[in-house]
Parts: C-alpha cells; sequence; structure tokens
C-alpha cells in the first residue's frame, strides 16, 4: 500500500498565516471552504485534461478539433455551506466530469444528512432551519421532501424483501399515531413484527399503517410473511391483537399463540408511581418466572394480597387473561427465559415514541412510514449480537418441535 505524504510543515503555516479566530478556518469565507474551491477546481481541470489528452495552456494533443471552452458555475450545498464551483466545459460537449457529475447540486453525503435528520423526528421546517443555522446554506422544503420521498423505493424493496423459512419466535405489536387523511386528524396503527431468526438475531420483518385491526387485517398480514418465504413460526407474541389468532392459525396452523409477558408487566406499570414501580415489578416477576402453573398461581395470590387493594387493575388484568398466559408454562425455562428477556420490542416502541412525541400529526401515511422505516433502521444497527441466553433456547427448541426444525 502507497503511504500517503503528509501535508509539508512550510504549506500550511502558508495557509496559517492570516488565522486569528475560527471563523478565519470554518466560516464562510474561511480557509477550508476556499481550500475546498480551489482542490475541487483543480482536480476539475485535471480530468478536462485527461479527457482532451493536453494540459491547459499545452499543445492540443489530438485530432479532434475539441478545445476547452470556458467554464460555468455551479453551486453545490454541503457541510461547507454553498459553494460556487467553476466547472470547465470542452467544446463539442463530450466532457462529463467525475468528480462532479451532472445534475449534481448537493455535496455527496448531503442527503444523508438530511435523512438522519429526518430519522431523529425533525420536520421538514426544522430541517431546513438547522441547515441553515449550522452550515449557512437555505434548503428549500421541497428539496428536503423529494430526498426523503426517495427513500418510499427503498422501502418498498424492504418490505418486499425474501425471509427466512423458519423464525422460531416472532413479536408483534402496534403503536397508534396521528395522520391526516382527506383533510381531517385520524388515529392509526402502526403494526411491527420483530423476528427471531435461527441464530438468535432480531430482524424487523416489515410495518403496516391501518386504521382498524382485526382478523381480515391479520391475514393479510401473515399472508405477506408467508409469500415472502416465511413456512414455519413455533411461538408468536401478541399484544392482544384482535383477529390475530385466528389469522395466523389459517395461515401458519401450527404456530402457538402466546399473550406477551413484557406487554402484561409494560399495561401493570402504568398504573404504578414510579417510586413503586420496581418493587411491584419484582413481585410480578415472581409469577411469571415460576416453575410450574401452580406455583405462578401461587404467586400471583401472594402479589394479590400485598398489592391488590392498592392496584385492582393489575390483578383484575393477569386474571382475566390468565387463560392466555398459562401456556406459557408449558414451555422449558430456557425458552420461557428468551420470550420474557426480550426486551426489543419494546426498546423499538419507546425509541419511535421519542421521535414522535414532538409532531402533532403526520401530513399522510407516507410520511409516517418513512419516518418509521428510517428510525427502524437506525434502530436495527444496533442489533449486532443474538440475544442472551439463545443457544440453551435453541437447544430446547430443537428437542420441542423437532419435526419441524430444518434438518442438515
Amino acid at each position: 500500500m502507497t503511504k500517503r505524504k503528509a501535508a509539508q510543515p512550510d504549506l500550511i503555516d502558508i495557509l496559517l498565516a492570516d488565522y486569528k479566530k475560527p471563523e478565519d478556518l470554518i466560516g464562510e469565507n474561511g480557509i477550508l471552504k476556499q481550500l475546498t474551491k480551489a482542490i475541487v477546481e483543480r482536480a476539475l481541470q485535471a480530468e478536462l485534461a485527461a479527457h482532451l489528452g493536453y494540459d491547459k495552456h499545452g499543445a492540443a494533443a489530438n485530432d479532434s478539433g475539441n478545445t476547452r471552452n470556458g467554464s460555468s458555475i455551479k453551486t453545490l450545498k454541503g457541510d461547507f455551506g454553498a459553494l460556487p464551483i467553476d466547472i470547465p466545459r470542452d467544446r463539442d460537449g463530450s466532457f462529463e466530469p467525475q468528480l462532479i457529475v451532472k445534475h449534481q447540486t448537493r455535496w455527496t453525503g448531503f442527503d444523508d444528512k438530511i435523512l438522519s435528520l429526518y430519522a431523529r423526528g425533525m420536520t421538514v421546517r426544522e430541517i431546513q432551519s438547522h441547515l441553515e443555522e449550522m452550515y449557512g446554506t437555505e434548503v428549500s422544503p421541497t428539496l428536503i421532501s423529494s430526498v426523503t420521498d426517495a427513500v418510499m423505493d427503498e422501502v418498498k424493496a424492504w418490505q418486499a424483501r425474501p425471509l427466512d423459512a423458519l423464525y422460531p419466535i416472532v413479536y408483534l405489536d402496534c403503536i397508534h399515531t396521528k395522520v391526516r387523511d382527506s383533510g381531517a386528524v385520524q388515529v392509526k396503527a402502526v403494526y411491527l413484527a420483530l423476528g427471531v431468526n435461527l441464530n438468535g438475531e432480531k430482524e424487523l420483518l416489515g410495518l403496516w399503517v391501518a386504521q382498524t385491526e382485526g382478523a381480515k387485517f391479520w391475514l393479510q398480514v401473515v399472508t405477506e410473511l408467508k409469500n415472502r418465504g416465511v413456512q414455519d413460526i413455533f411461538i408468536a407474541c401478541v399484544d392482544g391483537l384482535k383477529g390475530f389468532p385466528e389469522a395466523i392459525e389459517a395461515v401458519f396452523p401450527k404456530t402457538a399463540v402466546q399473550l406477551c409477558i413484557v406487554h402484561m408487566v409494560r399495561y401493570s406499570l402504568n398504573f404504578v408511581s414510579w417510586k413503586l414501580r420496581k418493587a411491584v415489578a419484582a413481585d410480578l416477576r415472581t409469577v411469571y418466572t415460576a416453575a410450574t402453573v401452580e406455583e405462578a398461581e401461587i404467586r400471583l395470590a401472594e402479589f394479590d394480597a400485598k398489592w391488590g387493594a392498592d392496584y385492582p387493575s393489575i390483578v383484575q388484568s393477569w386474571r382475566r387473561n390468565w387463560p392466555r398466559i398459562v401456556p406459557f408454562f408449558d414451555y422449558p425455562a430456557e425458552i420461557r427465559k428468551v420470550i420474557y428477556t426480550t426486551n426489543a420490542i419494546e426498546s423499538v416502541n419507546m425509541s419511535l415514541r421519542k421521535i414522535t412525541k414532538n409532531r402533532g400529526s403526520f401530513p399522510n401515511d407516507d410520511a409516517l412510514i418513512k419516518l418509521y422505516y428510517l428510525a427502524l433502521r437506525n434502530i436495527s444497527k444496533k442489533w449486532t449480537m443474538p440475544i442472551q441466553n439463545w443457544k440453551a433456547a435453541l437447544n430446547r427448541f430443537a428437542i420441542m418441535f423437532d419435526e419441524r426444525m430444518p434438518k442438515h
């Protein structure tokens, strides 16, 4: 590998000869901006020289008759703000620069900066104000919208990508948010499917927006998962989503539908003050970590005796949903532990709520989908390791679902 030469000390001294304050370096007319302009324009001249076959002011080295023909000014937006660049031209118009291609108006990476700000929940107007404040460049709302709109093609490809044949666990959850529809603000549901594959890796399978939930909607979702390659799901953890058990039974008849323990705990803690949440959560944990159904019932009775008078809604919720919680205890401890300790769906929801809390409503479904997709893309980048205790759980899955496990 060729070692890159460091800048010569005397060159740096010359460049910084008049430096007195930070603005002299990074300001509107600072050294970095002017140096960038000079280097880019010199590189474009070198590209044109290679295209024509001779340097500027040199003798023509080809017989085509093509020569230099002045330049045109193109203003590029980026980290340096708006920077005018002289683009050299040739007489017959055959020169196509590679450093700054035709129709390019922004530096490479500038679009990514816009998408990054959008993914944090900033509105188009907020992004416009931020870019003007940080880089001194005015970016129109139309340009910002065009950059974010381009994401929709990526969303469609992501939503249609092939999936694994088997997911031992799939979590399904829902977040409600406000969207303008036909001039009126309506509350719509965004449904998320999070799968855990055979390697113990978390994977977002898709997101869907709907006004109502029910068997018909969920049949559409699970049919889409099957059409994208999913052949089997061992356990589907849901938050009491209406119509889901009937829908998944029609498409994946062997899948066990389990009321999500994580959601049961979250719902319960909504009734508890911050001061007592830790204590209540600890006592609830004795219920869902019990070795058997019988022990769990004893622990629930103890919870009722201790907290029932103060929080009757919690006890009523667990007793009302008990028939849907009981199957959880049929699984070996290794599988149960994976189910109730996988808080990825919970952390996803918290992240999405955080970036949307300052928005009154979304202008349309596409704006909602764009933001959620970009946010989910950022969230999933952090999932670099298998979930905890996965190997032990996989061994139990292999024993419990032997005939449905892939054979190698």
